[in-house]
């Protein structure tokens, strides 16, 4: 199967398709005599787990481990599993941030419309009378992890 091919079948480019190829998600197809990519008939199949996989918030490098495990014969089932439980955990302490962010946004929101009624066409300094509180419990990013997910 022609990378075009399998790009029409899956809804991908064929971009794509060769950059799963490159990180490893799809093994490296036989070539034509003409050096073009010729897909195995099951690699459709193949590139929809894949999607499916991201849609759930699998990573490309998770993906490249699960499925190398699998091409050895190997069964990452727990692994996976594992990987899905750490992600609803992840889900649920950003569900419990967007929580509290939003009830301080509303807060807020209710402090400048009345600083905005009382500055009639003055400057009512809104950003520079952001509330301490909001910095402090906005999540940081931790570049060690990732770092970690990119190698």
């Amino acid at each position: 199967m022609l990378p075009g091919q399998l790009g029409r079948l899956t809804q991908l480019s064929t971009d794509t398709l060769r950059h799963y190829e490159r990180v490893g998600l799809l093994p490296p197809p036989h070539r034509t005599r003409s050096n073009y990519r010729d897909y195995p008939s099951s690699s459709p199949e193949r590139v929809r787990l894949i999607q499916r996989a991201l849609d759930l918030g699998f990573s490309l490098a998770e993906l490249k481990t699960i499925l190398a495990v699998r091409d050895q014969g190997g069964a990452p089932c727990r692994g996976v599993r594992r990987m899905l439980n750490a992600k609803i955990s992840a889900l649920r302490q950003r569900q419990k941030h967007l929580t509290l962010l939003l009830s301080q946004l509303t807060r807020i929101a209710k402090v400048w419309d009345r600083r905005l009624r009382a500055r009639q066409g003055q400057p009512a300094l809104l950003l520079e009378n952001i509330p301490l509180e909001i910095s402090a419990t906005r999540p940081r990013c931790n570049l060690t992890n990732k770092r970690k997910e990119r190698a």
